[in-house]
């Protein structure tokens, strides 16, 4: 498995990064090559869930490559081939809505779009609290397109939240491997 090549982008739904990078550090496990993408975000804000320094070491030290996260620093993953898939996990409702409308103006939309070029798949964890209202649309515009496949999500708190959603980070590695076989692992709604 040394060959097949993953990005692994992370978006900024701060509350999961304890769920997402052990996901990240089991494909290494595996013997997947992992290249870490963050948004700008993700890569310089500290918040009450951890300081962004700290994850970008623990990102580089588990794939033992330099984080990309800037515009420039992605933009080559599509003309020069560098990837097989391209996870972004967790995936915001915002860089939901970026990718669903053609915006590419974050190193992990860039990321998409350039590694889109050339057929390649795609696999999104979403991660929102509107999942189910703002984002709904989103979703389901990216779920009808072709080599764009999902982690399989759920409502994580009904009562509390209503229309938010998390993908079960648990699955993530049956899904990549699904989806680098392009198939969508199923069920996507549980």
């Amino acid at each position: 498995m040394a060959e097949i090549r993953i990005g692994f982008a992370i978006t900024g739904s701060f509350c999961t990064f304890k769920a997402v990078f052990p996901q990240m550090k089991l494909l290494v496990e595996k013997g997947y090559r992992v290249t870490p993408i963050m948004s700008e975000n993700a890569y310089g804000t500290d918040t009450r869930f951890g300081n962004a320094r700290d994850w970008v070491r623990q990102a580089e030290e588990t794939t033992g490559q330099t984080v990309i996260h800037t515009i420039a620093q992605a933009e080559p993953i599509g003309p020069k081939k560098l990837l097989d898939l391209l996870i972004i996990a967790p995936c915001t409702g915002n860089t939901l809505g970026k990718l669903a409308c053609g915006i590419y103006d974050t190193a992990p939309t860039l990321a998409v779009k350039s590694h889109r070029r050339n057929d390649g798949p795609v696999l999104i964890a979403v991660s929102t609290n509107d999942a189910l209202s703002s984002s709904a649309a989103s979703i389901g515009m990216l779920q009808s397109r072709k080599g764009i496949f999902f982690v399989p999500y759920e409502q994580d708190d009904f009562r509390a939240k209503p229309t938010s959603c998390v993908a079960d980070f648990t699955k993530l590695l049956p899904a990549a491997e699904a989806a680098l076989a392009g198939e969508q692992m199923q069920p996507v709604l549980f």
